[in-house]
């Protein structure tokens, strides 16, 4: 099966959550977020999975890329292809489908709490975080999850989001703690060195948790009927 993978060009790791939908048998073609000029139709597409990013959908210099992102999930779920987002990934679907993206009151970097129903416990726990924005879901979205920082997942139709990053391995997380983000982590007054062990710790359990997702959007969720044309 064919699948899209969005995503800064210098983070096209999806991770756990890209492992898992390997062993599904999707095969992924990775669109730069920086060259939206470069990319072709969604004809033949099963699967359009939105990474996280260090943008803000609202900073002005991105607008035009945020829209033919925005552009092209519209048209994936209009066409009913499942789309599956992660942080900026959710935001960005909050945006494209009439809902909003904002800077959040309060930033997420670590391990956080995330807080569901019983419905929805394949959500809660622990999860990676990093980020300083969140979302209002659009009309007709469903909010799976909760933190003090916000909304954590939204459903609508055959489309799913996580504010968290359920693909974050320890390859991941390093490479977001390098550069730039060494700076955050100074800023937000957390050790690097504790970071990485608590990731080594929490990866053994959000690992399997991340695949359990994956087989539960699969199942529930890409497979919704689609409303009938009128």
């Amino acid at each position: 099966m064919r699948a899209l993978l969005i995503a800064n060009s210098n983070e096209q790791d999806a991770g756990f959550v890209g492992q898992r939908f390997a062993d599904h048998d999707f095969s992924f073609t990775h669109y730069a977020r920086e060259y939206p000029n470069e990319w072709r139709s969604i004809d033949g597409i099963d699967l359009v999975v939105h990474l996280g990013s260090a943008w803000s959908v609202y900073w002005p210099d991105v607008a035009r890329n945020v829209e033919a992102e925005a552009d092209l999930m519209r048209e994936a779920h209009r066409r009913g292809i499942p789309i599956y987002g992660v942080c900026f990934g959710a935001q960005m679907l909050a945006h494209a489908l009439g809902g909003s993206a904002e800077k959040a009151r309060k930033a997420e970097i670590g391990w956080h709490e995330v807080i569901t129903s019983e419905a929805n416990k394949r959500l809660a726990g622990k999860w990676m975080q990093w980020h300083y924005d969140t979302f209002t879901p659009p009309a007709g979205a469903e909010v799976l999850g909760l933190s003090d920082a916000g909304p954590q997942a939204l459903r609508i139709g055959r489309s799913f989001a996580t504010q968290f990053h359920p693909e974050a391995n320890e390859a991941i997380v390093s490479g977001w703690m390098s550069g730039e983000g060494a700076v955050e982590l100074v800023k937000a007054g957390i050790s690097p060195s504790d970071l990485m062990d608590e990731t080594r710790r929490e990866v053994e359990r959000s690992g399997p948790a991340a695949a359990q997702i994956v087989d539960w959007f699969l199942s529930e969720v890409a497979s919704t009927p689609m409303p009938k044309s009128r």
